[in-house]
């Protein structure tokens, strides 16, 4: 495909995430593609997007005579509205997709733009996780308040059962 494109072609390919990171020829075909400055962006989608298959998949978008060297890391994966059968992207959620790329910019948890030489110290593994970081911090939970909570709780469904048990008494049950 890549060979069919023209001196100014661009392509986007869909394809599973192995691709990103899996060794051997894979391995050496990123490092081929990255060296030649084919790769302009990699876009992770959400898992059940499409028929017949619950796999995430990734966008990569291929262009030839490339400026710069860096490429583009969107994880869209959790840009989706749940559908009983397969999730769907919305027009908002590819509009963002499409405005981060065609900005090219960095948003927190959302994208990075990864130079050359971050792509080689990852050895050529472009798993979108290793440059996008999407972490979230858990609250940190107050034992000792969930503790008076739960005792409150408690109380409060004494309280209700005593009163219900009254009440039933009262109807002779």
């Amino acid at each position: 495909m890549l060979s069919s494109l023209n001196t100014e072609g661009t392509m986007g390919v869909v394809l599973p995430h192995g691709v990103l990171f899996r060794g051997a020829s894979e391995g050496k075909i990123r490092q081929k593609i990255l060296d030649n400055n084919l790769l302009d962006c990699v876009i992770g989608l959400p898992a059940n997007l499409f028929f017949g298959t619950s796999i995430p998949v990734a966008i990569l978008v291929f262009k030839k005579n490339r400026k710069n060297t860096d490429v583009l890391f969107i994880d869209a994966s959790k840009e989706f509205t749940k559908n009983k059968n397969q999730n769907i992207l919305e027009d908002s959620h590819i509009d963002k997709i499409l405005t981060t790329y065609k900005n090219r910019k960095e948003l927190e948890k959302y994208s990075h733009l990864a130079n050359l030489t971050e792509i080689q110290e990852n050895d050529y593994n472009l798993n979108i996780p290793r440059f996008v970081d999407t972490f979230e911090e858990e609250a940190i939970v107050d034992i000792a308040q969930t503790k008076k909570d739960i005792s409150k709780i408690e109380t409060e469904l004494a309280g209700i059962k005593k009163q219900m048990s009254s009440y039933l008494q009262e109807l002779g049950l």
